[in-house]
């Protein structure tokens, strides 16, 4: 598949899912990498009126997961998250936030991603690391 083709199914998975709550939209797609855009809203804002730690995980997890899909074999095997883990070093108010995930380990059986979140200006707002496992799928 061409790029356009990706991001159409990558966007098109997202239909009633949390994706679509967050309104998580994949924009770029590259040889190594997968870009999504969340705006930040109320919708995603914990009390105090700033990007909630959890949606920015959530993005993060939705990235990975579907670079997954990309990069790796998915009709052997079915990929799952093991474990992921952040660390928030902005806040933010308004605007859009961008994940993209990279390999940092591209294992036969698991994976190590790092997601990083930036604003507009690509400033960090959140460092993610997932970790994903390949499972054989039954035939």
């Amino acid at each position: 598949m061409d790029k356009e083709q990706i991001l159409a199914s990558c966007n098109q998975i997202c239909k009633n899912t949390l994706m679509e709550t967050l309104e998580i939209e994949f924009i770029d797609v590259g040889e190594d990498f997968l870009t999504a855009r969340m705006p930040v809203t109320h919708r995603v804002h914990q009390p105090d009126g700033v990007l909630h730690g959890g949606a920015s995980v959530a993005l993060a997890e939705s990235v990975g997961s579907a670079a997954s899909y990309i990069f790796l074999n998915t009709r052997e095997f079915a990929i799952r998250g093991l474990e992921i883990s952040a660390n928030h070093t902005k806040s933010k108010k308004d605007g859009s936030v961008f994940a993209t995930a990279r390999f940092l380990h591209k294992g036969r059986t698991t994976q190590l991603w790092e997601i990083k979140i930036v604003d507009e200006e690509g400033k960090l707002i959140s460092i993610c690391k997932l970790t994903t496992i390949a499972l054989k799928k039954d035939s």
